[in-house]
């Protein structure tokens, strides 16, 4: 079971990304995922949530530019990211709260990360 975000890289200053969470193996089910970012010498900082039925939360600062979504039968999260500046840059990371089947068909809870997709935006 493993978390691949992808999507990332070099952009313009008011241009736009979508970063996508893909998670791969026996899943039984998918709950909340998160976008989470983390700058060059910064703490990583959460963007936003999604549960499993579609419900969103965002960080207060992260509103308006940023829309998380998801496709339950894809089993991909979205992060779509318009206006970007500058300060957006930084490595995202996906994470989820997931059930897989281990090898011996038990159900197994997790909460796993992805490797992150850096996202670099010029001025």
């Amino acid at each position: 079971v493993q978390l691949q975000a992808s999507g990332g890289g070099l952009v313009q200053a008011g241009n736009s990304l979508r970063l996508s969470c893909a998670v791969s193996g026996r899943i039984v089910r998918i709950n909340d995922v998160g976008w989470f970012r983390q700058a060059p010498g910064k703490q990583r900082e959460l963007i936003a949530t999604i549960t499993s039925g579609g419900s969103t939360n965002y960080a207060d600062s992260m509103k308006g530019r940023f829309t998380i979504s998801r496709d339950n039968v894809k089993k991909t999260v979205y992060l779509q990211m318009n206006s970007l500046q500058p300060e957006d840059t930084a490595v995202y990371y996906c994470n989820a709260d997931l059930i897989y089947y281990g090898a011996n068909d038990n159900m197994v809870a997790t909460y796993l990360w992805g490797q992150g997709t850096l996202v670099t935006v010029s001025s």
